[in-house]
């Protein structure tokens, strides 16, 4: 049998000092930008670790109080539904982009629930096993916030308006409110006056406030026939809430309401849309011809469907990035901010035309 090879072994600091001539305390003080040692020195302790390859033990960071060199990323959601969920495979990747190059490394965990997700905080909080934590999916009655607030974790809330009633916390949000207007606007202009929204999850802050802008908005034109419908995101429920409401009944709170037929509809991501089209043409209504659909989420998805999928379009994955940078500044000692990324554009394509009905 062959001999079992030994792991390789890790340079250590007292490795950088032999071969930088000096002290082990000075490369501590080089390393940890300390005073103790010119600049001269530090330069080159520094020029050494490169070489060497020599990385700070996270265990050692911990153990010294300067932290886990990871942070945190905590999804409530159906587990399922997060595979064909492009939003967060951009999302992460953005995230990941930015704590890549300050050698940062992502906890990722998925949860049941809300007070799932807070048990998590609280155990990484004793742990110590994050810095700070990036939050996810804004609740309207979120208790989140006041429990990162007592516990003192830096976070960043991704997607949430800005919220007075916790300044230590960053906001990195979109304005729903201005997109959800702008698609109103174009399908109104259309002729559209009997529009069906099939949102994501109730309880979420961005899914209330688009329901609300459109509820608004219809309003303020005299658009009767206008409705949203909660679902989980996924296409399963995508495709039964088109197929309801295309055959004459929306289901909302619980409640069957009968209604004329729609002739557009607004999906909250591209998979509920794509399967949407699907489950109109089983139907036999063509699209746009007999019904315009437009999907909240831009991606290579809405382009591999026929017809191509008029979306809203935004940078997800500079949304990442801005999010990763906000929160990388706050563990460098910078203040809590509210950052808001532009508003997703309407990329009118196929799949919307003028109203026949």
């Amino acid at each position: 049998m062959p001999a079992k090879r030994s792991p390789a072994r890790r340079p250590t600091m007292k490795d950088i000092a032999q071969r930088a001539g000096v002290s082990e305390s000075a490369v501590s003080f080089a390393l940890n930008d300390r005073p103790g040692v010119s600049e001269i020195t530090r330069d080159r302790v520094r020029r050494v670790a490169e070489q060497l390859g020599w990385r700070p033990s996270t265990a050692a960071r911990q153990l010294s109080g300067e932290g886990a060199a990871t942070v945190g990323l905590v999804l409530a959601r159906p587990a399922d539904t997060l595979g064909v969920d492009s939003f967060f495979l951009q999302l992460i990747s953005g995230i990941q982009e930015v704590l890549a190059e300050r050698h940062l490394g992502l906890l990722f965990q998925v949860v049941e629930d809300i007070d799932d997700e807070c048990a998590v905080y609280r155990r990484w909080w004793a742990e110590h096993r994050v810095d700070g934590v990036l939050v996810v999916d804004p609740r309207t009655d979120d208790a989140r916030p006041d429990l990162l607030d007592e516990l003192g974790l830096p976070a960043v809330v991704i997607g949430g308006a800005p919220d007075a009633r916790h300044p230590g916390l960053s906001t990195v949000w979109a304005d729903d409110a201005g997109a959800m207007a702008a698609v109103v606007d174009e399908l109104s202009a259309l002729g559209h006056s009997r529009i069906v929204h099939i949102a994501g999850l109730p309880g979420l802050a961005h899914t209330e406030r688009r329901i609300r802008t459109l509820r608004a908005e219809a309003e303020r034109r005299g658009l009767a026939e206008v409705r949203s419908v909660t679902t989980d995101y996924s296409d399963a429920e995508g495709a039964a809430v088109t197929r309801r409401v295309l055959e004459g009944g929306v289901v909302e709170s619980g409640v069957a309401e009968g209604g004329l037929r729609p002739t557009a509809l607004i999906y909250d991501n591209d998979v509920m849309a794509v399967a949407g089209v699907a489950a109109a043409t089983e139907l036999g209504f063509s699209v746009p011809g007999d019904v315009s659909v437009v999907a909240w989420e831009d991606s290579a998805l809405c382009r591999m469907v026929k017809p191509w999928l008029s979306a809203l379009s935004r940078d997800t994955v500079e949304f990442g990035r801005t999010a990763a940078k906000e929160l990388t500044s706050l563990l460098d000692g910078g203040p809590a901010r509210a950052v808001r990324v532009p508003v997703p554009r309407l990329i009118s394509r196929e799949s919307t035309g003028l109203c026949g009905a």
